[in-house]
Parts: structure tokens; sequence; C-alpha cells
């Protein structure tokens, strides 16, 4: 209620000419500016590469990211022995709770083209005559970003899915297994009918965050922290524009009518996505 609900009435200023020096009193005693700062970002010749980058970053991710966790908790499921099975799930998991500013460290002193391991190795072993400029090139950056966030919430993930495969019954694999059905015949049969719902549920959720990164919500973070002026061809998106020209500028009405403008795609994205999971596999939401 407190973080969610009542900030709403300020969506009003996306319409208006609000300066911040007015105040909370300048929210309603601004001048309206109807639909200006919308027209304005719609017409800004850096909105159709926006628009491309924030797209193209968020399916990419949806496709990659979706699938993993749903794979390695059938992976985890598979193994029995105890104790690795935890050791693995815990070391999945434990980026999840590491900023990306320490992300962003890691994948410096990874990648960096001066004093990056990878293309230290790469050089040693005599597969590269000079290092790659992964960092800065901005035919890398997509698939930099992509790999990161995979690492860092893939395990996360694995969690709910790890949930869904503990309540189906034991009883169908034994049943299973006595007429004579392999492992994969028991994940095709019964494993993966039993994670329907819960991925349905999560596809759904991942949908409706596309424009923020979907499963691995972090467009916004690896964009501030690894995009660059060399790469910002294909790292710059929507988010970061808001923040650049909105925020840092001072410019709250046009910054809010861009959040709004995404927040109302989002909703829009959610309500599709569960009308046609429903339709097709009569699961959904809501």
């Amino acid at each position: 209620m407190i973080f969610s609900y009542v900030p709403m009435f300020g969506i009003i200023i996306a319409f208006k000419n609000y300066k911040i020096s007015t105040g909370i009193e300048g929210i309603f005693t601004s001048s309206w500016a109807g639909l200006t700062h919308f027209k304005e970002l719609i017409n800004d010749y850096n909105f159709p590469m926006l628009v491309r980058n924030t797209l193209v970053l968020s399916v990419l991710k949806i496709i990659f990211s979706y699938p993993i966790p749903i794979l390695f908790a059938i992976l985890l499921s598979e193994v029995k022995h105890v104790f690795l099975k935890r050791f693995v799930q815990t070391v999945s998991y434990l980026p999840h709770f590491i900023s990306w500013v320490v992300v962003t460290g890691i994948a410096y002193s990874f990648f960096s083209s001066g004093f990056g391991i990878i293309n230290h190795l790469l050089q040693t072993l005599h597969l590269v005559d000079k290092p790659l400029d992964i960092l800065t090139n901005p035919n890398s950056y997509w698939g930099l970003a992509v790999s990161t966030a995979i690492w860092k919430e893939a395990g996360w993930w694995t969690i709910i899915f790890l949930a869904a495969l503990a309540g189906i019954d034991p009883s169908l694999y034994e049943a299973a297994e006595i007429d004579g059905a392999g492992r994969l015949k028991r994940i095709l049969y019964i494993t993966l009918p039993g994670l329907k719902n819960a991925s349905i549920v999560v596809l759904i959720l991942t949908i409706g965050s596309m424009l923020g990164g979907g499963l691995v919500g972090s467009n916004f973070e690896q964009a501030m922290l690894l995009g660059n002026t060399l790469n910002s061809e294909t790292s710059q998106i929507i988010q970061t524009y808001a923040f650049n020209i909105g925020l840092a500028q001072g410019r709250f009405s046009f910054a809010t009518a861009i959040d709004l403008m995404q927040s109302v795609i989002s909703v829009i994205l959610i309500f599709t996505s569960n009308a046609i999971a429903k339709r097709v596999s009569g699961t959904g939401l809501f």
C-alpha cells in the first residue's frame, strides 16, 4: 500500500509541466501539458533505437533464461546423492544475492581487454592475436548481458520449479518404472506435465515484466553498469534514457511519461499472455 499504491497519485505529473522546486503542491498546481511529453518521446530520433534495444534484449532473455531453470530443476531432481544435490543447488542460487555492481566487477575481471582472465588465457594459448573487446564492442553487449543475467538468476528461479517437482506424487514414478518406462520417458510423461502449472504462471509473469528483463529482470542495472559510450548503440534502453534525460536533467514529467508508457505496455502484456495461456492450456495467473 505504502510503496506501490500511495505513490501512484504522482502519475499525474506525466501530463503536466512539473518542476521539482514546486514540491508536492506542484503536482496539483502545475500547468497541464497533455500528451506533450509522450509525443516528444515518440518523435525523439533515439526512440527507434531505444525500442529496438529494449525489445531485443528482453526477448533474448526470455528465450534463453526461461527454459534454463526448468531444465536445471529436472537435472537436480534426477541427482540421487543428497549432499551433491544440495551443494549444487546452493552454489547455483548464491549469485542471486550478489549486487549487480559486484557482478559487473567480476565481468571486468574476466573480460577486460587489458587485464581480463579470459583474454589472458586466450592469448597464452595463442588462440587470438590481440585481446577481444567484449566490454566495449556493441555486438558483444547483448550476449554479455544475457549470459551474466542467467548466471546470476537462473539458480534462484530453479527453486520454484523444484518446489513444483516436490509436489508430484512419487507413486507415479514408481508405477511408471514398474511398467518399464525409462528415465527419459518418466521425465516426458510425468515430470514435465507436473511442471505445467508452475511454468505457465512463471511465463506470464516473465512476459509481463519483459521490458524490464523478464525472469532475470536486470535491464536497467546492466545498461547502467555495463553500458558505455562505445557500446551505447546496443546498451542504451528506454529505462536508462528516462534516467539520463528525465531524472538527471530534472525533467520529472518527461521521465514519468516514459515509465508510465512502459507500465501500460507491461499490463497489456500480462493480460494478453494470461488470456492466451488460459485459452491454450486452461491454466492462467487469474
